[in-house]
């Protein structure tokens, strides 16, 4: 008799449970949640913002879209464009506050960059789709596919930034779907593969609670901060202060969202948006750890000290429908 009978059925054994295991991460990845039937209002929508380039300002909307990638009006997308350095690793605000003062506007598909201390810059992005090909970027060490928008807004943003000719470009994300996961949220909150967007950090996106807001600035001393600080899509009006931490799903107008995880907070919130100028105290981020800190040990390990202030969120209703100010937001009953 062969002795090769139980190696093959070990061997079946494992193909099977290892078929088995595949497909239940597919159908994890792919299921569709069970959405809740019954609401209740919270509040309405008081402001919606697009940030057209990752860490520049944002564009103020009365409407707009929402598709898988996050927000959108036409050529308008949200975190569609970065600014990267000489390798194509994307750059921010953290380390380039400047950037918070270039004011992007998108009209068909030309992109408008304003600042105080450079002329306009004109780029026409339907031009960089058809004459480029794509090339590849970093965010936060995960591959991203680009378009290099060229020498112009290249030695526009060098001038800018360290007035040089060359160390910086302008990208525009080439591709329809969200970019992969970035492996180290995920040890505790539940991404899935079309969680991410185009370029944010993160969720595609991101509500802040006016009253949150409200209810911080009564604990600041020397300063005062605005939901920009925070640079939200959506900005919720008529809720009690930091509500939103309880809720796991979003209704505004017709479009159900998922809370992917709370927004923890950086540094970036410490530069004012309005001046690019960091707050010496490193305010408002001191007070929020003193108060706002993640208390779960496990989901604690994953977020470290940063405090929460804002959700983060995902569509979850089908894509291609509008959001518009004073929409009613609800939670479910």
């Amino acid at each position: 008799m062969s002795d090769k009978g139980p190696l093959v059925t070990a061997a079946a054994t494992a193909c099977a449970l290892g078929a088995a295991y595949y497909a239940y991460n597919v159908y994890k990845e792919t299921r569709k949640p069970k959405l809740p039937e019954q609401w209740k209002q919270v509040g309405t929508l008081k402001e919606i913002y697009v940030y057209p380039i990752k860490s520049c300002g944002p564009v103020l909307l009365n409407k707009v879209e929402c598709s898988t990638l996050g927000p959108k009006d036409g050529w308008l997308r949200d975190r569609f464009l970065m600014v990267v350095d000489r390798e194509y690793n994307f750059i921010t605000a953290r380390a380039h506050p400047e950037l918070l003062l270039v004011h992007p506007q998108v009209k068909s598909s030309v992109l408008s960059l304003k600042h105080v201390d450079m002329e306009p810059l004109h780029v026409n992005l339907a031009e960089i789709i058809e004459l480029q090909t794509p090339k590849t970027a970093k965010v936060w060490g995960t591959t991203v596919p680009v378009y290099d928008c060229g020498f112009e807004p290249s030695e526009w943003f060098s001038r800018l930034l360290n007035r040089s000719g060359d160390n910086f470009r302008l990208v525009y994300y080439a591709s329809q779907k969200c970019r992969e996961l970035r492996t180290t949220p995920n040890s505790f909150y539940k991404f899935t593969k079309n969680d991410t967007g185009a370029l944010p950090d993160e969720v595609p996106f991101n509500l802040i609670n006016e009253a949150s807001v409200n209810e911080l600035n009564s604990r600041l001393k020397d300063c005062q901060v605005s939901v920009l600080n925070f640079r939200p899509n959506f900005v919720l009006s008529g809720a009690e202060p930091y509500a939103e931490d309880g809720w796991r799903y979003v209704k505004i107008g017709e479009n159900v969202f998922e809370i992917i995880k709370p927004c923890t907070r950086c540094i970036l919130t410490t530069i004012d948006p309005e001046t690019g100028v960091r707050n010496s105290k490193t305010e408002p981020l001191e007070t929020l750890k003193s108060y706002r800190q993640v208390t779960n040990p496990e989901e604690r390990r994953a977020t470290g000290s940063s405090p929460r202030m804002g959700i983060q969120m995902a569509l979850r209703s089908p894509p291609g429908q509008l959001v518009s100010l004073n929409d009613p937001i609800y939670i479910p009953q």
